[in-house]
């Protein structure tokens, strides 16, 4: 991320370079100090007519800041400004200092740092080119460097002394409680912020004015008087800061996953950064932060929260969030785990359109197979409490007893004979898997025949390594097997189709009943964001039987979901959709053949 500073312009952030433009200073940049207005210490700035502007040669669209609250100001600076020549500083550590601090902040629009033991805020100060600070508490001498000019305000400053500091105006007094310092600085806003103090400090000024007001006085208190050039941007006289203009920085999002540190909050709220809360740190997980972030439509985003990863993974996530387009059962990931929020779990009927010799799936038309499969998922949803969504898997390929004339020993439907189930099933808020039966064809070469549905927010794609054949096998003679690198390269392809077209996560399946269907299957490949690796399996027979399949397969398993299929014919008996959900642990895709 980077920023062009305009002195008087208004800010925005665009799409290609996401540079955030600031203007903190209204109508002038700052030049070689000159003079000194009474009450400053050290050198100080004067008016030149030529406005600053830096814009660096590369940026970055998300940043994710992290660290204690000294290094989360710093960091969050760094993040949103190129230039800065007014900041407010105030002691790590100290609550009061910094509401007030967040209140001159968002008055004046300029950064909160924090001077904390064994921080060095020259550096920072240096890259923004700060030239006059303004400081809240006790701030030792040493923490700042000689050549800026400081003007000094107490914790706890009223709207008065804040105006008279800083030139502007503000609203009232907010009592902030422990514990509540971050979500108040959150709520503050321009042109006119609350003066936030803490609760005790509040409670001791009413204190102070109920005796001061039972004591006589010989000359009444004057109204507080509006600071020269407070609602102009002018000086507002000795001890004061030089003229500041509140800005708004359009295109920017700023992303929580639990508490801001206050001091950072406050530089988010002084450039006008909204905040939007994104529990788990992914922005992908819930309906609520994908249309968030779709009607926030961000150029950059700054995540607050070890949670979101690196940028570049924030990036990637805020991109797919940004299009809006939600899998069924809300939000962008197939199986969310956020705290406190409903997860998913999937239940299909497998086939393929048109023939019920390979499954439930195609022994009725379009319309009812999506009802049946709405009937199937129905007795789940009163067995969890997460959220049921019905899903159909179709065999996009079908194994075939000959070579047909490729020679793959595999008939490919069509896309246009599979895109009339499909759209429709996901009109009607359902999930489609498509399943591959390669016979001598690779799962990479096959898959990139379909890429025009898998290119589709809900589709998946499914490996059924039984009916991948070596050259000189046949099917129903042998069972099929397919090498690890194999499917990893065949994940590696969906994941990048998936990143390169901001695509919600997708289903990747992987078909077994035997181990020696996938050889070396401890070297699967599960760190692909853009995918939900799930191994299926797909035992038949007695329940004994299946339980042992079961077990086997998910002994020295790679960390993946789970699948269970219940056969209408095969299984002795079939499972209800009671006994199913008693497997452990509970299936997160069911299918019935």
């Amino acid at each position: 991320m980077h920023v062009e500073h305009k002195g008087g312009a208004r800010s925005r952030v665009t799409a290609v370079s996401a540079a955030l433009v600031v203007a903190l200073l209204a109508g002038c940049s700052w030049g070689t100090a000159a003079q000194e207005p009474p009450g400053t210490s050290g050198p100080t700035a004067t008016p030149s007519p030529t406005a600053v502007s830096a814009t660096p040669s590369s940026g970055s669209p998300a940043s994710v800041v992290t660290g204690d609250d000294a290094q989360a100001a710093s960091a969050t600076s760094a993040a949103l400004l190129e230039a800065a020549p007014v900041v407010v500083v105030a002691p790590a550590g100290d609550v009061g200092a910094v509401l007030t601090a967040a209140s001159a902040a968002v008055a004046t629009g300029a950064p909160v740092l924090l001077a904390a033991e064994g921080l060095d805020l020259a550096p920072e100060l240096a890259r923004l080119g700060a030239r006059h600070v303004l400081v809240v508490g006790d701030v030792a001498p040493g923490d700042l460097p000689d050549d800026v000019g400081t003007v000094a305000l107490p914790a706890g400053a009223d709207a008065d002394a804040l105006a008279a500091a800083t030139g502007h105006r503000f609203g009232d007094l907010v009592p902030v409680p422990p514990g509540g310092e971050s979500a108040a600085v959150r709520a503050l806003a321009g042109p006119r912020p609350a003066v936030l103090v803490t609760a005790d400090a509040a409670a001791a000024d009413a204190a102070a004015d109920d005796t001061a007001a039972d004591t006589p006085t010989t000359s009444p208190v004057p109204d507080a008087a509006t600071p020269t050039g407070a609602s102009t941007g002018a000086d507002a006289g000795p001890g004061s800061l030089p003229p500041t203009e509140p800005v708004v920085a359009e295109g920017v999002l700023a992303l929580a996953d639990g508490v801001v540190p206050p001091a950072a909050a406050a530089t988010v709220r002084a450039l006008g950064v909204e905040v939007l809360d994104v529990p788990g740190g992914d922005p992908r997980a819930s309906s609520a932060t994908v249309q968030g972030i779709a009607a926030a439509a961000p150029s950059a985003v700054v995540g607050f929260g070890e949670t979101f990863g690196s940028p570049e993974q924030l990036a990637a996530r805020t991109a797919t969030a940004r299009t809006g387009a939600e899998l069924p059962g809300g939000g962008q990931l197939v199986f969310p785990t956020v705290a406190g929020q409903p997860g998913k779990r999937y239940v299909a009927l497998y086939g393929t359109p048109g023939s019920g010799a390979l499954g439930v799936l195609g022994e009725q038309d379009v319309p009812a197979t999506l009802a049946r499969a709405e009937q199937h998922a129905a007795p789940y949803r009163g067995l969890t409490g997460d959220t049921v969504v019905p899903a159909v898997e179709i065999i996009a390929s079908i194994a075939s007893a000959g070579a047909e004339a490729d020679g793959t020993y595999s008939r490919k439907r069509s896309v246009q004979d599979l895109r009339p189930l499909v759209d429709a099933a996901g009109a009607a808020g359902q999930y489609v898997v498509l399943d591959l039966q390669p016979g001598r064809q690779d799962f990479v070469t096959q898959a990139q025949a379909y890429e025009e549905l898998l290119a589709l927010p809900h589709v998946g794609l499914a490996l059924d390594p039984e009916w991948r054949l070596a050259p000189d096998q046949v099917h129903l003679r042998q069972i099929g097997s397919v090498g690890i690198d194999e499917v990893n390269a065949t994940a590696a392809w969906l994941a990048q189709l998936t990143r390169e077209r901001d695509l919600p996560q997708k289903m990747f399946v992987l078909h077994q009943f035997s181990l020696r269907m996938i050889s070396e299957r401890e070297r699967l490949d599960t760190s692909h964001d853009e995918l939900a690796p799930l191994i299926h399996v797909d035992g038949q027979g007695s329940q004994p039987a299946k339980a042992g399949t079961w077990a086997a397969l998910r002994n020295g398993a790679p960390p993946v979901h789970w699948g269970w299929k219940n056969f209408y014919d095969e299984d002795v008996p079939m499972l209800d959709p009671v006994q199913t959900y008693q497997v452990q642990p509970v299936p997160d895709l069911v299918t019935y053949q």
